[in-house]
């Protein structure tokens, strides 16, 4: 997070002092509000803070050595993903920390009529979010805003969901896949010390199309709203999480 040197994940969802210092970290948060099960971490900037941090839920831990985007941390993961204690996963973020367990169980649930399961979301402004292309009640494809802001008008108002970034699969269906992936390395142009540098990076996203090309059914669940699925970006952003975590906790 920009000018926080620290692992944002860490970050409080009930500030005392300042809105970075308090209790209820963001991650914490997420990973108790998981499903029941075996549950990994993959870890970069700050490692050992996150590791320090979790240490006392007993998870599997997964280095990811370079940022080479969520597909990047999906593959650094096989191992976890190959172990034979579940047969269903859950791919979420650790700055997303407002998504209700009810939606974790929804997507789940989901994973009865689909291999693969996109949690979505209608916001009231698109912004740059990638949007989700619909054939009948199967996902097609996941169009990034850098492709779908050229669409003619009345081809984008048609897309109206968008990607949250996380989702549900099974797991027979991920190792099937997961070679494929690892095949579809994408150059991305990303700034780094106010220099922009092209990297290779892997999209989860590309699951999807990959799927919906062999004729399984990709679904979706829908967030409550957009706020379930705000991610904790910047200063203004951990603020609105904090409040709206408030009012979440007094209307219990």
């Amino acid at each position: 997070m920009k000018g926080y040197e620290g692992n944002k994940t860490l970050l409080p969802l009930v500030p005392h002092k300042s809105p970075l210092e308090g209790s209820r970290p963001i991650l914490m948060h997420i990973l108790e509000n998981l499903p029941l099960g075996p549950k990994a971490l993959v870890v970069h900037h700050k490692k050992e803070d996150v590791i320090k941090a979790t240490r006392s839920l007993k998870i599997m831990y997964v280095d990811q050595p370079v940022l080479n985007g969520t597909g990047g941390a999906l593959l650094a993961a096989r191992d976890f993903v190959e172990l034979k204690s579940h047969d269903q996963l859950i791919i979420t973020m650790g700055d997303i920390p407002l998504v209700r367990r009810v939606t974790y169980q929804n997507l789940i649930q989901a994973l009865k009529s689909s291999p693969f399961v996109v949690l979505g979301f209608r916001p009231a402004d698109k912004k740059q979010y990638g949007v989700l292309e619909f054939e009948g009640d199967r996902v097609k494809k996941i169009v990034e805003w850098k492709y779908w802001r050229s669409f003619p008008g009345k081809t984008q108002e048609k897309l109206r969901i968008c990607n949250s970034g996380i989702y549900a699969t099974r797991k027979s269906h991920l190792l099937k896949y997961i070679p494929l992936l690892e095949n579809r390395p994408h150059a991305v142009l990303k700034e780094k010390q106010e220099k922009l540098v092209e990297i290779e990076e892997f999209f989860i996203t590309d699951l999807v199309e990959l799927m919906y090309q062999d004729g399984l059914k990709v679904g979706c669940v829908l967030a409550q709203d957009e706020n379930e699925v705000m991610g904790v970006d910047d200063l203004p952003s951990l603020i609105k999480a904090q409040n709206l975590f408030k009012g979440s906790m007094l209307a219990l």
